[in-house]
């Protein structure tokens, strides 16, 4: 499976994005947000696993701003700084060069998908309002109905919008985000025009699909994953060469 590191052009400067791919034919793309702390190993990891599914996987780095690089897990003085210079218009910035990407490669918007975890499950959610894609995933996106980092304010005014159907999957033991944020999430997608499935795991808190993590809980992170490649299949559409 070829996976390597790759550079494109922003308005805001050259944006490292992490790409994998099928050693066949992909079935389509999959864009891949990272957590808050970066394109670190495990988030290549998920990009290959990806790949391993099937699709085109990109990870882009949306630290680039700020000088690039991750930061441990837990260190938040060392997040804000790599934030320096990020918002939603920049993550929209580096989306759109992403998708433009993809799009050189053969696929059209409905045949991407975008899955993001941690702020990343914020950002795959911002996708799914602003942008017409094939399919959205968040996993325990903060910031989506509450207060989130500063400089992200909350979206859930605009899940009556939502352009791209969207699959959120969230633990009721995360700290961060409260079940009744999770409720109104629900309640609020639920108007949309496209399809919306909100999924809650009791035994799972916040980060528990990454295994490089102390939260993590490895039978709802099965299941959750294999309700993304799920919607992923029911929205992107059947495998098959580009083109």
């Amino acid at each position: 499976m070829p996976a390597q590191t790759i550079e494109l052009p922003t308005p805001d400067g050259r944006l490292p994005v992490y790409e994998a791919t099928p050693d066949g034919h992909a079935r389509g793309a999959v864009v891949v947000v990272q957590e808050a702390f970066g394109v670190n190993d495990h988030i290549e990891d998920v990009t290959r696993r990806v790949a391993e599914a099937g699709y085109h996987g990109v990870a882009p780095a949306l630290f680039h701003r700020a000088g690039g690089g991750t930061a441990a897990y837990g260190d938040m003085p060392a997040v804000l700084e790599l934030f320096a210079g990020l918002d939603d218009a920049a993550v929209l910035v580096d989306l759109d060069a992403t998708l433009a990407h993809l799009r050189s490669a053969g696929w059209d918007d409905r045949r991407i998908g975008v899955v993001g975890f941690c702020i990343g499950g914020r950002f795959a959610f911002l996708a799914a309002v602003r942008r017409a894609l094939g399919a959205a995933v968040g996993f325990y996106g903060g910031g989506i109905v509450g207060r989130g980092l500063p400089g992200f304010p909350p979206l859930i005014g605009e899940a009556g919008a939502l352009r791209t159907p969207f699959l959120g999957l969230f633990g009721d033991l995360d700290t961060q985000i409260p079940t009744a944020d999770v409720e109104a999430l629900r309640a609020a997608s639920a108007a949309a025009a496209v399809p919306t499935e909100i999924v809650r795991y009791p035994a799972a808190g916040h980060g528990f699909h990454c295994d490089a993590r102390a939260s993590y809980e490895p039978r709802s992170a099965a299941d959750a994953w294999a309700r993304t490649l799920a919607w992923f299949e029911r929205f992107l559409g059947p495998a098959g060469p580009v083109g």
